[in-house]
């Protein structure tokens, strides 16, 4: 994503990673939008994968509740608390040079109201360093976006499947089917007309998506959401091949990393048994 404003010497591509690059904000994702530039986004638990994916230009990375499935272990991720993702964005935040932090607010820690969402984004803020949160809902959020971005706290909403709803939603179950498509543009305008800098779009038909990227002036990030969003989000175990078992339909794998750190274990296990590890060369005289 590139700097799209400003003199010449700030225009950077911001998908390579140039000498010192910038910080990425949220106007670059206006900026982008407004040119046709798609913004690219990964999850991230952690300092490392922090590191690896900030290097190779990814513009932002959210610290998803998803860890309740990739890090602690849950079923869904309905069982995540504040006080378990505040530590996985502060090591995010700081491994970062470039790219955009932003961090899931779980389930429990923004429904009551305004002032209980203010509270929770404002920990985010200080006790992890993120740059942005992001909150799932529309027009049911809309009060809760609007009392934090006031705060002056950049928002991110989410839309269309929100995995924090998926027993009131029937389960993993595409929405904006059919006359659904109306609630969906409500709840993208609603999130709009809050405050957000940006809404992703999850398990929506792609031609749903596309006029919904058309109405809003903020940006649109796809996950399962088609190719005519203003961008694209995956969970970044999914994408490597990192999870076992089945994936949805709209991940496309670029690497088995399972598949490589088994193998590499069971050299490693195998070389202790046969005595070959360690050899001369790794002993201290």
């Amino acid at each position: 994503m590139p700097e799209l404003t400003g003199p010449v010497s700030e225009q950077k591509t911001y998908g390579e990673v140039p000498p010192g690059p910038k910080r990425v904000r949220t106007r670059h994702f206006h900026n982008a939008k407004a040119q046709g530039i798609p913004i690219t986004g990964l999850t991230s638990y952690d300092m490392l994968t922090a590191q690896i994916f900030d290097q190779a230009g990814i513009d932002f990375l959210l610290v998803g509740d998803s860890a309740g499935n990739n890090v602690f272990g849950y079923e869904t991720t309905l069982p995540v608390t504040i006080d378990e993702l505040i530590p996985l964005t502060r090591a995010v935040a700081r491994a970062v040079t470039r790219a955009l932090v932003v961090a899931d607010m779980p389930f429990g820690s923004y429904e009551s109201g305004p002032d209980q969402a203010l509270s929770t984004a404002v920990r985010f803020m200080k006790e992890a360093q993120a740059h942005a949160v992001k909150l799932e809902g529309g027009v049911r959020s809309h009060k809760q976006i609007k009392r934090i971005v006031g705060a002056g706290i950049p928002v991110m909403g989410h839309i269309g499947f929100t995995p924090q709803s998926e027993h009131g939603l029937g389960g993993h179950m595409i929405q904006g089917r059919g006359e659904a498509a109306e609630q969906l543009l409500a709840d993208a305008l609603a999130v709009q007309e809050a405050g957000a800098f940006a809404v992703v779009l999850e398990m929506v038909p792609a031609t749903v998506a596309a006029e919904v990227t058309k109405a809003l002036s903020i940006p649109t990030i796809g996950v399962g959401a088609g190719p005519s969003v203003d961008g694209q989000l995956l969970v970044w175990t999914d994408f490597a091949g990192m999870t076992e078992g089945r994936v949805p339909r709209f991940v496309r794998q670029y690497a088995d990393l399972r598949g490589v750190l088994t193998d590499a274990v069971q050299r490693f296990r195998a070389d202790v048994n046969s005595g070959s590890y360690p050899a001369p060369e790794h002993n201290y005289e």
